[in-house]
């Protein structure tokens, strides 16, 4: 997932990168209105969510966002923010924006705010979804490796889903607890590993590319190193 980071505010928009990093989001930072106004839309799907400031140089937040808006970029955008009175969170939502937040903010609840947002893309309406040959229905909850049949326990699924919407992305052992589980599940337990275990087993195929793997010290990854596609640049 490939979020963009309009902030001028160099502290800030450096936190931001680092915590998204952390959680397994792509990151470019953008600290001019102008620039954001343009660079952005012609990134077009490659973005999958913006954080936007209103309070830029150039062009502010809201005239950025409302450009876009009427120039037909739809991708998310929340609004991040120290405007804290009422008629400014009309005002952005009203321009466009899909969610606003307030400076101050806690990460763990922007993480949230994120996360419920991504879960409205285009991609979580799609019945079925496709990494290289293996297929998930989300309707019948059944999956398919070159046309075999896989066959799947409620966990197995639910991370599996999780992979098959985070290609490339390498997600910690506490991320998959934390969506496929919940978060008052003991993180000392080896639930994660058990069950990416039982899932490699069914779709790492004898003579398939092999689609989960583990790395080192970090967790897993969707989709070996020659099909991740280029990052965004990061900060």
């Amino acid at each position: 997932m490939n979020i963009v980071i309009v902030e001028d505010d160099v502290k800030i928009a450096s936190f931001l990168a680092k915590g998204l990093k952390a959680e397994g989001y792509a990151t470019m930072i953008i600290s001019d209105g102008d620039e954001a106004m343009t660079s952005v839309p012609a990134m077009g799907n490659d973005v999958d969510l913006v954080l936007l400031d209103l309070s830029l140089p150039g062009k502010d937040g809201k005239a950025v966002l409302t450009s876009w808006r009427a120039n037909k970029f739809t991708r998310p955008v929340i609004i991040l923010t120290a405007r804290d009175d009422i008629s400014d969170k009309i005002r952005g939502l009203d321009s466009g924006a899909n969610d606003y937040v307030t400076k101050p903010f806690s990460f763990a609840e922007l993480l949230a705010r994120i996360r419920a947002v991504l879960r409205g893309l285009d991609q979580t309406s799609a019945t079925v979804l496709q990494v290289l040959d293996l297929d998930l229905d989300l309707v019948t909850k059944l999956a398919w490796r070159g046309g075999q049949r896989i066959d799947l326990a409620p966990k197995e699924w639910a991370l599996l889903e999780l992979f098959m919407r985070n290609p490339n992305q390498i997600l910690s052992r506490m991320q998959i607890l934390n969506h496929v589980w919940d978060y008052s599940f003991d993180p000392g337990s080896n639930i994660v590993d058990v069950y990416v275990g039982y899932l490699r087993k069914k779709i790492n195929l004898p003579g398939k590319t092999e689609l989960l793997l583990t790395i080192r010290g970090a967790g897993y990854r969707f989709l070996p190193s020659q099909y991740q596609s280029a990052p965004a640049s990061s900060s």
